[in-house]
């Protein structure tokens, strides 16, 4: 049995947890230390219950944290060299924490083995992870993408539980209060995945087997939980995969409020 929680999601921070066989995992330390250690004791684990934890990219809200809890801990982080290379010149961080595991590679953590894909982000190496735990349920994370490429399908697809990113709805941002170049931004290749984007993929992702999706870093301005939902639904609908097949719920920003049993 796998338990897998977004804990918390978006540009204010990112985190998620993964526990099977024994063995936990984070991706991400985007918030405080002080919040992951809560949000941890909140859903019965702790913080000296994590084997390791996995970072996606450099960006902050996916490494906000990292600091502190290196300094009280002794965890050690996995991330490809150009991710190790962009937190160690933003954050005094001892690099014996690190342990490189290339992009495309696997690794084994305890029991739970890991393996990373590529995706494309305005970053130096972003990647997201496939989880393969001991019982052989399969967790897949892409989140900060600009599109989904053949290598983040065949990175998520088969999973028994997907976190994918559902950042934002086109009109909101296209009509919002953003700057052109951060609009640009988002709308890239290199940016972020939309709502339409994301649930154009999960009838595909659902047909190779996957029974549970998360939506993902969605966009405090630019996006509604609410939206972001109705979109992914209906693109099921109209595939004509019922409603018993599939749940889908949206990731927290602030703190854990579910925990999905796989």
């Amino acid at each position: 049995m796998a338990k897998l929680c977004a804990m918390f999601s978006g540009s204010s921070g990112n985190c998620a947890y993964v526990s099977a066989g024994g063995v936990s995992l984070l991706v991400d330390a985007g918030v405080s230390a002080r919040s992951i250690c809560k949000a941890l004791e909140s859903i019965g684990s702790s913080i000296n219950n994590i084997a390791g934890i996995l970072i996606t990219h450099e960006h902050s809200d996916h490494i906000r944290g990292l600091k502190t809890l290196l300094s009280k801990y002794k965890i050690p982080v996995y991330a490809n060299a150009g991710t190790i290379d962009g937190i160690l010149s933003s954050m005094e961080i001892d690099s014996d924490n690190f342990i490189e595991l290339k992009s495309g590679g696997s690794t084994l953590i305890a029991d739970i083995a890991v393996s990373s894909f590529c995706t494309s982000h305005d970053s130096r190496e972003s990647v997201g992870y496939r989880i393969h735990t001991p019982d052989g349920k399969q967790i897949g994370i892409a989140t900060d993408l600009g599109y989904v490429s053949d290598t983040v399908m065949n990175g998520i697809s088969g999973c028994d539980a997907v976190i994918i990113e559902s950042n934002h709805d086109v009109g909101m941002l296209q009509n919002g209060r953003y700057p052109y170049y951060l609009k640009r931004r988002i709308l890239s290749k290199t940016g972020h995945l939309s709502n339409d984007d994301c649930a154009k993929v999960l009838p595909a992702l659902c047909s190779a087997g996957s029974r549970y999706f998360i939506l993902a870093h969605l966009s405090r301005d630019n996006n509604i939980p609410e939206l972001a939902l109705e979109t992914a639904i209906s693109s099921m609908n109209l595939s004509g995969i019922p409603q018993d097949e599939y749940e889908i719920e949206v990731a927290p920003r602030n703190g854990p409020e579910h925990i999905l049993t796989i």
